[in-house]
C-alpha cells in the first residue's frame, strides 16, 4: 500500500505560489526553482484531476476549484502547526521559534532587557525580532506578536499593555547657545523643529505637550521633516539642527552626560502606551504564552 499523503510537497508548493503571487517568489520562499514548482502543481492537478491555476507568461490565477482546494489545504496545514504548537513545551524545555515586530525606539532601548532573562532561562527558543517603524500585519506575515505604541484602534487583536513612556523636548547645549532658549509655545514656533513623520499616514506625529495644566497636540512647525526612523530625530537634535520631541528613556543617558538639555520642562507630563499585541485565534505555542507572561508589566 502505497504513502496516502505523499504529494504534501506538491500542496505547500501550491499553497506557497498563491500566497506569493508568482512561481519565481514562491521558488525563493522554498528555496528551490520555478521549473520544479511549475512541475508540482502539474502532479496535484494531474492527481485531482482538475486544473488549480491557469498560468500565462504575464499573469497567475486560479481556478474555482483552486480556491476551493487552497481554503481547504492553508485549514489542514494550519491544524498541523495547531498541533506542533500544542505539543511545543511539554516535555518540560521550551522549544521552537518567536517571530516579534518591535518599533525601533521600543526594540533598542526597553525590549532587549525584557528578552535577556527570558533567552537566558530558555536556550532552546529561537527569537527572530524585526524592529522597524512599520506596522506588520500579524497574520499575513506570520508574526506571533507585535509591539505597538499609541491608543490601539479595535482591530480584533488581543492586547497586554505593556506601559506608558513620558516624551520630552530636547536640545543640543550648542543649538540652545546658538538659537536661544525657547520660553513659550510663540518662542518654540520660530525655532528649528524635528517633527517625524508617521508612516503609517504620511502626515507629522504631533508633539505631546502640557499647556497650563491642558494636555495640546501641538503640530511643530518642520524645519526638517524625519521619516522612517523616529530615532532620526533625536540624532538630528544632538547635532544640533534644533528641537525634537521623544521618550525620556531615549534621552535619558544623554540628558545625563550633557550632549542634550531639556526644552521647557514646564510643558512636560504627557506620554504614549505601548502594547503588546497578537492573534487570539490563533493557538500560541507553549514558548509564545511564556514570553507573553515574561513581557507583562
Amino acid at each position: 500500500m502505497g504513502r496516502q499523503f505523499d504529494h504534501m510537497a506538491d500542496v505547500e508548493a501550491f499553497v506557497t505560489i498563491v500566497d506569493k503571487g508568482t512561481i519565481s517568489a514562491a521558488a525563493v520562499a522554498l528555496g528551490t526553482t520555478p521549473s520544479v514548482l511549475s512541475r508540482a502543481v502539474a502532479r496535484l492537478e494531474a492527481r485531482l484531476g482538475v486544473q488549480l491555476m491557469r498560468r500565462t507568461t504575464r499573469r497567475l490565477s486560479v481556478t474555482e476549484a483552486g480556491t476551493l482546494y487552497l481554503e481547504q489545504a492553508r485549514s489542514a496545514f494550519g491544524l498541523i502547526a495547531d498541533a506542533e504548537r500544542a505539543i511545543q513545551g511539554q516535555g518540560g524545555e521550551l522549544s521552537g521559534s518567536i517571530r516579534i515586530s518591535a518599533p525601533t525606539t521600543y526594540g533598542h532601548y526597553r525590549l532587549p532587557p525584557l528578552l535577556r532573562p527570558f533567552m537566558d532561562q530558555h536556550p532552546k527558543v529561537m527569537i527572530d525580532l524585526s524592529i522597524s517603524n512599520r506596522n506588520v500585519d500579524l497574520v499575513e506575515e506570520g508574526y506571533d506578536m507585535a509591539i505597538r505604541l499609541g491608543e490601539l484602534a479595535d482591530s480584533g487583536l488581543a492586547a497586554k499593555r505593556l506601559g506608558d513612556a513620558d516624551v520630552c523636548l530636547v536640545a543640543s547645549p550648542d543649538y540652545l547657545r546658538r538659537a536661544g532658549t525657547p520660553l513659550g509655545l510663540d518662542d518654540l514656533a520660530a525655532h528649528a523643529c524635528l517633527p517625524f513623520t508617521l508612516p503609517s499616514t504620511g502626515r507629522l506625529s504631533p508633539w505631546l505637550l502640557r499647556v497650563d495644566g491642558k494636555d495640546v497636540d501641538w503640530m511643530a512647525p518642520a524645519r526638517m521633516r524625519v521619516a522612517d526612523d523616529v530615532l532620526g530625530v533625536v540624532t538630528m537634535a544632538q547635532q544640533g539642527m534644533g528641537i525634537c520631541q521623544t521618550y525620556r528613556f531615549v534621552a535619558d543617558e544623554r540628558l545625563r552626560g550633557g550632549q542634550l538639555v531639556e526644552v521647557l520642562p514646564a510643558f512636560s507630563g504627557r506620554s504614549r502606551p505601548f502594547s503588546l499585541i497578537y492573534p487570539p485565534h490563533r493557538r500560541m505555542s507553549a514558548a509564545c504564552r511564556a514570553l507573553i507572561d515574561s513581557l507583562r508589566p
